[in-house]
């Protein structure tokens, strides 16, 4: 069992380098091992193919035979752009299987597991379940409640602000923690930002890490009435990295600017829900939130949020500055959530909380 443990770990951190960069695929990572010795490695590749299986059982050849594979997410059982990778594991004689996770998707679900049953291959389930969980949620999701993962991240400082004034844009935070969002938004398949941060901010949202610019996720805007300036980085930028807004408006915007046309809510505002149901739509398995306060609140009240991404600074600004989820509580904001883990970033601490 020990053994077990560790190779599924590896599986694990495999699955990790995918996230992010699989399209409407689960980032998985397989690991192939006979007799104690590890022959194969493997992981979702850019765009969702090949998969985590299929690299790993190149790696291995023939040594494949009579090998154990732990594998974070259940082998498939459909023919896509790919045969079954169940049923690539019983051709070329694996003798035992272990899965973190059963596959949701009723294309799946349970059907690669019984490919390989019925080849006479043991297979079991559950090892490493909370480790690969945390990579799988946003495909997992996704199949399961029709919408993307949802990360809300926000910078506050110790009196619960991000940023001075309205319009003003504010570093609440040091220079690791702005490392540290790049990172995340390259493990997200889009980002959040709602009109207000556009006009405010005029972001970029793209990954400016060494190395992960090309990483850069789908930008999108919660913009119901399509008032984005035409002159905003986002515009002028969707040709290279593109741009979706939400509306319950439909026009045209510009070159690499797409329109999702979404129900309105009773303030003829974007529905979110209905929004996020497009988004799943299309693909997307992780969205990160990263503006502003209103759209975080109503998020928040809509019980949309799986995470909370939550930086906080040393410092206070004051009752002058704005509050970061728009004057609800903290307390309220917290309610439903546990605390997953906290890292030193500098100055500021990064705590992560999930749905209890």
């Amino acid at each position: 069992m020990t053994g077990d443990i560790a190779f599924m770990t590896l599986a694990a951190r495999l699955g990790h380098r995918a996230l992010g960069t699989t399209a409407e695929n689960p980032p998985v990572g397989c690991v192939i091992v006979r007799q104690g010795v590890i022959v194969g490695l493997g992981w979702t590749r850019a765009g969702g193919r090949p998969h985590a299986e299929t690299e790993a059982l190149k790696m291995a050849g023939d040594a494949a035979r009579g090998a154990t594979a732990y594998v974070t997410l259940e082998p498939c059982a459909h023919h896509g752009r790919t045969p079954p990778c169940a049923e690539a594991l019983v051709a070329v004689g694996i003798a035992r299987v272990v899965a973190a996770v059963e596959d949701p998707d009723p294309r799946v679900s349970g059907g690669g597991f019984a490919i390989l049953k019925r080849a006479g291959i043991p297979v079991e389930v559950g090892l490493g379940r909370d480790e690969a969980w945390p990579d799988l949620a946003g495909f997992l999701t996704r199949i399961a409640r029709k919408r993307p993962y949802v990360i809300l991240k926000i910078a506050l400082s110790a009196d619960g602000k991000i940023a001075e004034a309205p319009g003003r844009e504010t570093a609440i935070t040091g220079p690791q923690v702005k490392a540290r969002t790049h990172l995340m938004r390259a493990q997200a398949d889009a980002i959040l930002v709602g009109l207000g941060t556009v006009l405010a901010d005029d972001p970029d949202l793209t990954c400016r890490l060494p190395g992960l610019e090309s990483r850069s996720p789908v930008r999108v805007v919660a913009d119901s009435k399509l008032g984005i300036p035409r002159t905003s980085n986002l515009v002028r930028t969707a040709g290279k990295v593109p741009v979706w807004l939400l509306s319950v408006a439909d026009g045209a915007v510009g070159p690499g600017v797409e329109v999702l046309q979404c129900k309105a809510n009773p303030r003829g505002q974007v529905d979110l829900a209905d929004a996020l149901g497009r988004l799943a739509g299309r693909g997307i398995n992780r969205v990160l939130v990263e503006g502003g306060a209103h759209l975080a609140r109503s998020l928040i009240t809509a019980g949309l949020v799986d995470e909370l991404a939550l930086f906080r600074a040393p410092r206070a600004i004051g009752p002058q500055g704005i509050d970061g989820f728009a004057g609800l509580p903290l307390a309220d904001v917290m309610a439903g959530f546990r605390k997953a883990g906290e890292e030193g970033l500098g100055d500021d601490v990064l705590s992560v909380y999930v749905r209890a």
